[in-house]
């Protein structure tokens, strides 16, 4: 109970609401996206603190700043939860995440004229116009550590176990709700602005705003078809087997394999992992045409291992950095023994592709705040749809 303050809560909302009237001024934008911010006054933290749901602030800390400062600290939170920097952290390091996305929050309140940034406040121009999960990977690489000034993403339990209690599902849920909230407070707040034509919002906001509020297509349904082509489904797809005669449910004897690759560098969640195996092997118990060989991989590869009902599918290797070149070097050796064969990629998508494009058909499937699908130079992006992954 030590963090119950004695406090005048209307002097300290009357300080909220200047921030929010300057902004007004300013940004109808950012105006509008701030009143869908919860606040909390606590000691808890040194100035403030986010945990993705509402925004703790530090009495006596927030008020001594000045008023760019504290607009500044507003925004900064504000930013980090409307760009659901606390969920998308996944399973990564949070000391490290957090100062990737200090750097792109950061990057974008510094073309803000109406806010002030801390003197201490991470910044770098060579990086602050990527994504932050981006960054994060580039972090990882440097040998030398930037000193995070406050960590103010707070961490929350996203696993789920086995047993799934009641509890780990109000979690997904709550998080599912939340991102569900913010998309809805984008849209209005660009709508808000239009109105007021008003449109000066950061570019790189604009990108941000399109990865979060875009529509997600079933990744399912995607992954079916991508595997299970019949002669009259190729409408955008690699046309390699069609030459062939080679169509799935038409096969004639044929053997098709499929070769998959799974990303175990920490970016892949266990529940994530879990319906992607599920249906991969329900399509590959599906049709007997059908061979999958797995691996995992870091910066190293790990298998191949056999998907069918008959065996186990085995636990998860490595947990390093990411690497996309093991694989595709090897799909590139036995390539000459299975001319019939697609490729399939369960990632973030953060790492180096490899300079040389492969020739069997690759399907890349992204998980939630995975890189952007224009990066990829090569083969087909389908996104795992956070709502419809936590809905099962």
């Amino acid at each position: 109970m030590k963090n119950k303050l004695k406090i005048d809560f209307t002097e300290l909302n009357n300080y909220i609401s200047a921030t929010r009237l300057r902004l007004r001024q300013s940004s109808p934008f950012f105006a509008s996206l701030s009143m869908y911010a919860k606040i909390e006054f606590t000691k808890e933290f040194l100035i403030a603190a986010t945990d993705g749901e509402k925004i703790f602030f530090h009495p006596e800390n927030y008020i001594n700043l000045n008023p760019k400062e504290r607009d500044a600290i507003f925004l900064h939170e504000l930013l980090h939860m409307a760009l659901l920097h606390s969920s998308r952290q996944g399973e990564r390091d949070n000391y490290i995440f957090n100062i990737a996305a200090d750097i792109v929050v950061n990057g974008m309140l510094a073309t803000e004229p109406s806010v002030k940034l801390p003197a201490n406040a991470i910044r770098d121009e060579k990086l602050e116009s990527l994504k932050v999960e981006e960054i994060y990977e580039i972090l990882l690489k440097k040998k030398k550590k930037i000193k995070l000034p406050i960590n103010d993403l707070i961490l929350k339990n996203k696993k789920v176990n086995s047993n799934k209690c009641n509890k780990e599902l109000d979690d997904l849920n709550k998080q599912n709700a939340n991102k569900q909230f913010w998309k809805k407070a984008i849209n209005d707040s660009l709508l808000i602005a239009k109105q007021c034509d008003q449109n000066n919002i950061p570019p790189s906001f604009k990108r941000h705003c399109d990865e979060i509020t875009k529509p997600e297509v079933n990744w399912k349904s995607y992954l079916w078809r991508f595997l299970v082509r019949t002669p009259n489904d190729f409408e955008g797809f690699d046309r390699r087997f069609i030459h062939n005669e080679i169509y799935i449910e038409e096969l004639k004897g044929e053997t098709v394999y499929i070769f998959c690759c799974i990303d175990t560098s920490g970016s892949v969640l266990p529940e994530e992992l879990e319906k992607f195996l599920g249906e991969l092997t329900g399509i590959v118990n599906s049709y007997p045409n059908l061979i999958c060989k797995l691996w995992y991989a870091d910066y190293n590869l790990y298998g191949p291992f056999d998907i069918d009902k008959e065996k186990n599918i085995p636990d998860p290797q490595g947990g390093g950095g990411t690497s996309f070149v093991p694989f595709f070097d090897e799909v590139e050796k036995i390539n000459t023994l299975h001319k019939d064969a697609v490729c399939i990629y369960l990632t973030d998508g953060y790492a180096y592709l490899p300079i040389k494009k492969p020739e069997l058909p690759v399907l890349w499937v992204i998980t939630p705040g995975g890189q952007e699908s224009e990066y990829f130079t090569f083969g087909e992006v389908i996104r795992l749809n956070e709502s419809e992954l936590e809905s099962e």
